[in-house]
């Protein structure tokens, strides 16, 4: 049965988000000082094609366009980040140019009654705050207390959704672990200690927001993967369980329960890894959701010679360009399991799909992703219809963008970006979601 927009609840928001550093370019400009990506993006061997965000989709110039487009397509909502490092410089002063950019975009986006979702943190730490020790010192949860309490002063008397952190767990493990996010580093205790010192962070901007924002919601936007077992043994079914934990759990079991889940927080101890008990009252300060960034799922099987005793085996669903299983009843699991165990309510901030776009006489005829957002539209209101508390779904992205390790040789977007030229372009995804939001 083909849905539309008339089956969700009325009050429920469709929209689609974005983030700072993927799209704004004007990297050295008006102000703004380099973010850690700034500086990882233009070394050698970090980024696909030595490719940078210097100018992105130049959406700094090109915001009132874009809302434009926005408004075009009847959406309800958008998600965006702010640069920390465009609105305070290195002095802990503020940027006004800076500054005047978010209250101009603010106001584009109300005029077109469109509501803003704003989030604090998507991975573009100011480079001074990293050459003081970044997420590894335990003073930069402060300093982003000061920050998000100036944004919620700045903006909080028109915008009333926030989001502090987008994805810790790739900010901690991508950046300090694995070393294919800026930072770059490859510290599994510096991994750890920024994963917490990222929810200390999160857990000080909440309790400014209540002293600030009295009539706002803010919440926490985390990676989501459903983890199952790659085969049918006991062994496998453990690490599936433990895997949960490393990825799921450990970022959200902290801000609802004050705690870490026991048995990842066990492996780690073994292993001789430091873990954390500090700040836990500030990491569970009540919150209003949770958003929900979901792709794909992860399949893992026992394997004892791994550090952490398991490996990921590839599944044989169709991928998309990323190489992420599409897995739409994964998405209900997910949201399933997270109201269950929370009880809070829900937001699918992200989720689309990089696809093998090709511009040719304007249209891009991306019908895979037309079928892939429909399929997990369904998802989302099966859920709803069963008694999960969701209550919006932003898609990503708005248009196609920098793609952080993987330069600009993917695209998610629903509008085409030719970058030589700034020119955009509704792909058919796009015209069938203006399509289905009128529906």
């Amino acid at each position: 049965m083909k849905i539309k927009r008339s089956d969700f609840p009325k009050e429920f928001i469709f929209g689609t988000a974005t983030s700072a550093y993927q799209i704004e370019g004007a990297a050295f400009e008006d102000g703004k000082e380099p973010s850690i990506w700034d500086i990882f993006s233009h070394e050698k061997g970090n980024v696909k094609n030595m490719e940078n965000s210097d100018v992105a989709c130049d959406h700094y110039y090109r915001f009132e366009e874009d809302v434009e487009l926005m408004s075009q397509l009847g959406l309800d909502a958008y998600r965006f980040s702010i640069s920390w490092p465009r609105v305070l410089n290195k002095n802990g002063k503020k940027n006004q140019k800076g500054i005047d950019f978010y209250n101009r975009l603010v106001d584009k986006l109300l005029e077109k009654n469109i509501i803003p979702f704003i989030t604090l943190y998507h991975w573009d730490l100011p480079y001074y705050l990293y050459e003081k020790g970044g997420w590894v010192n335990d003073d930069i949860a402060l300093y982003f207390r000061d920050y998000a309490a100036m944004m919620f002063e700045l903006l909080g008397d028109r915008v009333k959704h926030w989001i502090t952190l987008n994805e810790p767990w790739c900010s901690a493990f991508l950046g300090y672990y694995m070393g294919i996010h800026a930072p770059g580093h490859k510290d599994i205790n510096e991994a750890l200690k920024a994963a917490h010192n990222l929810l200390r962070a999160h857990g000080y901007a909440v309790g400014v927001f209540r002293e600030i924002v009295k009539d706002g919601k803010v919440g926490i936007t985390n990676v989501v993967m459903k983890v199952e077992p790659a085969n049918e043994v006991e062994e496998d079914y453990q690490m599936a369980v433990l895997v949960d934990e490393f990825i799921n759990g450990w970022f959200h079991d902290p801000v609802v329960f004050g705690k870490y889940p026991e048995n990842a927080k066990g492996v780690f101890g073994k292993l001789g890894i430091r873990t954390y008990d500090n700040d836990l009252d500030i990491i569970s300060v009540p919150i209003d959701f949770f958003g929900v960034n979901y792709y794909t799922r992860q399949l893992v099987t026992y394997d004892p010679d791994e550090p952490f005793m398991y490996k990921i085996v590839p599944g044989n669903l169709p991928k998309t360009e990323m190489g992420w299983e599409v897995y739409p009843s994964g998405l209900y699991d997910m949201l399933k399991k997270l109201y269950i165990r929370y009880r809070l309510p829900l937001y699918i901030t992200e989720n689309g799909m990089a696809g093998p776009d090709k511009l040719e006489g304007g249209l891009v005829k991306d019908t895979y992703r037309i079928d892939y957002l429909m399929k997990h539209f369904e998802m989302a209101l099966k859920a709803i219809n069963d008694g999960i508390d969701l209550r919006g779904y932003f898609i990503w992205s708005l248009m196609d963008n920098f793609e952080w390790a993987e330069g600009y040789s993917k695209r998610f977007g629903i509008i085409y970006v030719d970058y030589s030229t700034q020119k955009r372009y509704f792909k058919d995804s796009a015209l069938w979601l203006k399509d289905f939001l009128n529906s």
